[in-house]
């Protein structure tokens, strides 16, 4: 157009605009006040909220237990859901061959395992186990007990790896965690 000449455009053609920086800016300006998207939030948590998880741990007769339990995911947004922040003590990494199993043991601190390659097998004293493959993890709280020396026919659990494939594990120090129970 002429210079100093302004040009009206109609408000159809402003709606049907196919510039996407155009339509992105229209998205964000329709986000709700932060208020709102707290109790969003909040409200999300009520209906996605947890991850079904295994907890290693030490019942009050002393011996090793697990227990599916839940983890809330309180934070995030409704497509990537996020548990509370959780300190840790820093973290391990494990390489053990084909073949490998410890003996009866109690966990030294209360720490989160994940499977990184291979299958791990915890076997407990009753004579259940439960395998963890490549991308699955639990949580090893079977500590023993406070004043008891280990008692290799009461207390601990055992670990061995499962099939041909090297077991590689992280350990994730943490502080003890008492979850929902699933």
């Amino acid at each position: 157009g002429k210079p100093g000449v302004h040009h009206k455009r109609s408000r159809r053609s402003r709606r049907q605009s196919t510039c996407p920086l155009q339509r992105l800016r229209r998205t964000v300006q329709k986000k709700p006040p932060p208020e709102t998207a707290m109790n969003n939030d909040a409200a999300a948590a009520t209906t996605t909220a947890s991850i079904r998880a295994t907890l290693l741990e030490t019942g009050a007769d002393g011996l090793a237990r697990f227990r599916d339990v839940l983890i809330p995911l309180p934070h995030g947004t409704p497509a990537s859901r996020l548990t509370a922040l959780a300190p840790c003590g820093g973290w391990q990494l494990r390489r053990s061959p084909p073949g490998f199993a410890s003996g009866w043991h109690c966990t030294g601190e209360p720490q989160w395992l994940l499977v990184l390659q291979g299958r791990m097998e915890i076997g407990l004293r009753d004579g259940s186990a439960r395998t963890f493959g490549a991308g699955e993890f639990f949580y090893s709280g079977d500590l023993l007990p406070a004043g008891c020396a280990f008692d290799d026919a009461i207390h601990g659990h055992r670990s061995r790896a499962v099939g041909d494939a090297p077991l590689i594990t992280m350990f994730v120090r943490a502080a003890h965690w008492q979850p929902e129970s699933a």
